[in-house]
């Protein structure tokens, strides 16, 4: 009897293994959907880039996938953007944070002139990005 309920529980703990490799027929069925849609805008379900977008620009040169980040309130970075102004690179829209907020963070700054400049954060001590 003690032989049945062992095995019993050993094969009731393999089926749910089992299970756990098996993606789910919902999850599959909307990122098929969503990679056929090719280009376009489409939204990163990242939650430390819910405010990026990703797009792809084509012209003479090909193509090529650029993400837009967004300026969040309270959570864009001052000091950023005077390292930015330090680096020559003045901008109006302020910086964005591209990471999850901890105690590395990434963040990113579209210039006036054209430029991206980006900086790393650690423990709030912020240097550029080269």
């Amino acid at each position: 009897m003690k032989s049945k309920i062992h095995f019993l529980v050993l094969a009731a703990s393999a089926w749910v293994a089992g299970c756990s490799f098996m993606p789910a027929s919902g999850d599959n069925a909307s990122q098929a959907a969503q990679a056929a849609a090719g280009t376009g805008q489409t939204r990163q379900g990242n939650a430390a880039t819910a405010s990026a977008y990703r797009m792809v620009v084509e012209d003479n040169g090909g193509r090529v996938e650029v993400e837009k980040v967004a300026f969040r309130p309270g959570v864009s970075s001052a000091s950023v953007e005077r390292l930015a102004k330090q680096h020559d690179c003045a901008g109006s829209a302020g910086a964005g944070l591209l990471t999850v907020k901890g105690p590395v963070e990434v963040y990113r700054m579209q210039c006036d002139n054209g430029t991206v400049f980006m900086a790393r954060c650690e423990l709030r001590q912020c240097r550029p990005m080269h």
